[in-house]
């Protein structure tokens, strides 16, 4: 007759797991939850793939649409686009919130025919710069001086401190982010100088809010090129360098050779004053780098780690200067030092 097993023994099956081994596998879940988050969190969104997505030249796609369309014509922006208000306004166009199809859009309207080359030009660039660098052609009328693009409620970079003050935007109100949107600032600034086109130098930058408002802030908090009116192209083979219009420019946000060299006892003359080369975006950089990062908790770390790179891009002579992708690559290695290094310190905490 089989044997019962002794009462002693019923309870080993099910003997509980003593609190101080619970703990710490919990502590240990945690740690894990933690590092998976952590390495999560700091690795850089970079937006490298977007292009794959893109449509071919003269269609677009955006929001939920799933097939790309074509440009729109003439006909169709007279008829299926409608205007709702103005948004913003330049000296070359002014800027319609409209709606198309129930998407929100962006109609641009040509100010004053006295300025119709420079809204072709800009339009001549939309048109040829396409990429996840620049805001979306949806369509054009040469006709009406009317361009249609993507619309971007964010709005202008200039406005980078009030959206980031508002209670919903808090969670990107960070350096990191802050970081990320200066190495979306730098990437325009590579493309522009590597385009297609050729080498094209960003003109409309006279001052730091100016400049700002030649760029968009998109929902997933990336930047887009908005206005390319002033972009004029540089052929250093053939000694075909760029002026930025034909005024004098003042103060320390241009560079050094956009100014007048002769002194002041001597009026200005557009036809006296020296051309000069791309070398004056990047003299830009760090005062625009300056502003996205805002002040911030670990923006002014940010700023030590890039003072180097930074003081060269504001050396007096432009062939000293870096190229934007020395800048870019810097920020880059920057952004990975401060990454790894706060999630060493954290784990050390643990």
């Amino acid at each position: 007759m089989e044997k019962k097993p002794q009462d002693g023994r019923k309870g080993l099956p099910h003997r509980e797991v003593p609190p101080v081994v619970g703990l710490l596998l919990a502590v240990a879940l945690m740690n894990a939850l933690l590092y998976l988050c952590l390495d999560r969190f700091f690795i850089s969104p970079r937006r490298a793939a977007v292009d794959a997505g893109r449509c071919p030249y003269g269609y677009f796609r955006m929001g939920q649409m799933k097939n790309c369309s074509p440009w729109l014509s003439c006909e169709e922006l007279r008829t299926e686009v409608r205007q709702l208000r103005r948004v913003g306004e330049g000296a070359v166009k002014r800027v319609f919130l409209s709606e198309w199809k129930e998407h929100k859009v962006a109609l641009s309207r040509l100010t004053s025919l006295e300025l119709k080359d420079d809204f072709l030009h800009g339009l001549q660039m939309l048109k040829s710069l396409q990429s996840q660098h620049v805001v979306m052609l949806l369509g054009y009328c040469e006709e009406d001086n009317t361009v249609l693009t993507e619309y971007h409620p964010l709005g202008a970079l200039s406005n980078l401190e009030e959206t980031l003050n508002l209670s919903k935007y808090q969670n990107v109100n960070t350096w990191q982010h802050r970081l990320q949107l200066a190495m979306d600032y730098v990437s325009i600034i590579h493309y522009l100088h590597h385009s297609p086109l050729g080498t094209l130098v960003m003109c409309d930058s006279s001052d730091l809010r100016k400049t700002l408002s030649q760029y968009l802030l998109t929902r997933n908090f990336s930047i887009v090129v908005n206005d390319l009116d002033a972009l004029p192209l540089l052929n250093r083979s053939s000694g075909a360098l760029v002026k930025c219009g034909h005024r004098e420019l003042h103060g320390d946000f241009v560079a050094p050779e956009q100014l007048w060299p002769y002194g002041e006892d001597m009026p200005f003359r557009d036809d006296l004053m020296p051309s000069y080369d791309e070398k004056i975006d990047i003299w830009k950089i760090p005062d625009v780098t300056s502003f996205l990062l805002g002040h911030v908790e670990g923006s002014d770390m940010v700023r030590f780690h890039l003072f180097d790179i930074h003081k060269a891009c504001k050396s007096q002579a432009p062939e000293e200067r870096p190229t934007a992708q020395d800048v870019l690559d810097t920020y880059q290695k920057v952004w990975n030092l401060l990454r790894d290094t706060m999630i060493s310190q954290t784990r050390e905490m643990l």
